[in-house]
């Protein structure tokens, strides 16, 4: 925390001495911004040690107020150029970067894009950025439910590497990247193999947006590598001023061993249909679903693997634009008692989770 706390420091300093030459040449426009969530969450299956569940990686502590995630970010945007640089801490980081070694683990984004046209609608970028797959991302307050689905825990929520993406009218964008690997800022050790990814959005209308994202690459070293290939599909609509609905579907396949021609599956389809009360008060149903029989990505040791269903249900409240109160009610049931207890193993899970977040 104290290498934070240094790293913050210099940050703000370099970027006001920045904004002081801003304000002179009036070519760079210099943001700060931050986030700030504090939850608490009760697990009616009262598991003991830290971490209620190992497949989530948001709001996992049990009967205790904690931050899921905290950042302060710089943002500096010029007609040719743009720089990112947030610093973040909080439970999510814990268990989300758990792979990651030393403080780089604290850096939610550090990145630096360059327009490569005249008409500044493709640009490169690279450094550490958001993943280009999912509806979710790490900020809660952005998300339609306050927890994050199966499907968007488990996978990637960032990325280390270069992307190029294309503004190619107001109705389609489109984007190729290369990475570090599946969620990785680091690469695996061993691994001398980069990984690459696509992403295609079509917006017929302001009010429906349509994507289809990929992975390709591994997340092994060299000796044991088995390749994997994912898919991100998602369908996000209004139908009215009040009531819209997201649909996502995520299918993926990874080499059963290195060098095989077998190849094994997981899917995952998700829906959340949300209704706008008024100004202040929302409210979400969502139902979800996810298949990985061979523990590809969620490891278990149980016959059947990770087959899951859920449903969920939560309210928020925003007394003000940028400051939100939730509470979700969420139900989880699985073929296999692979959920933690305080004494065995159980096949289902009920969790509530309040949160307080601000955006500033």
């Amino acid at each position: 925390m104290k290498n934070v706390s240094i790293c913050l420091s210099l940050m703000l300093l370099s970027f006001g001495l920045l904004a002081q030459d801003s304000l002179i040449s009036n070519k760079l426009d210099i943001k700060i911004s931050g986030f700030l969530d504090i939850f608490y969450a009760y697990d009616f299956n009262k598991p003991k040690g830290d971490i209620r569940q190992h497949f989530i990686y948001n709001h996992n502590r049990h009967n205790e107020f904690n931050v899921n995630l905290a950042f302060i970010k710089a943002a500096i945007t010029n007609d040719h150029y743009r720089a990112n640089l947030a610093l973040q801490s909080g439970t999510y980081v814990n268990d989300n970067y758990a792979a990651e070694k030393g403080v780089i683990k604290n850096i939610l984004e550090a990145n630096v894009g360059i327009a490569l046209n005249k008409n500044k609608n493709i640009w490169l970028d690279v450094g550490i950025f958001p993943s280009h797959i999912g509806f979710e991302s790490a900020i809660s307050a952005d998300n339609w439910t306050l927890t994050r689905s199966l499907l968007a825990e488990n996978s990637p929520y960032f990325l280390s590497g270069a992307k190029v993406s294309y503004d190619v009218s107001q109705k389609w964008t489109i984007l190729a990247l290369v990475c570090n690997g599946w969620q990785r800022i680091q690469r695996v050790d061993g691994n001398s193999l980069l990984s690459f990814g696509t992403q295609v959005v079509f917006k017929p209308s302001d009010k429906t947006a349509l994507n289809w994202s990929t992975f390709l690459g591994t997340d092994d070293a060299n000796v044991q590598r088995r390749m994997r290939y994912f898919n991100n599909l998602y369908l996000q609509s209004w139908f009215s001023d009040k009531i819209g609905i997201i649909a996502g579907f995520d299918f993926g396949f990874q080499q059963e061993r290195v060098k095989s021609f077998n190849y094994l599956a997981w899917w995952s389809p998700v829906g959340i249909i949300r209704y706008k009360i008024n100004d202040q008060w929302n409210t979400a149903l969502r139902g979800e679903y996810y298949h990985d029989p061979s523990s590809i990505i969620i490891s278990t040791s149980s016959p059947n693997g990770f087959k899951t269903s859920g449903i969920s249900h939560n309210v928020d409240y925003h007394p003000y634009s940028n400051l939100v109160c939730r509470i979700e009610f969420r139900f989880i049931k699985s073929k296999d008692k692979i959920f933690v207890q305080s004494l065995a193993p159980n096949d289902d899970n009920l969790v509530v989770v309040s949160s307080v977040a601000l955006k500033f």
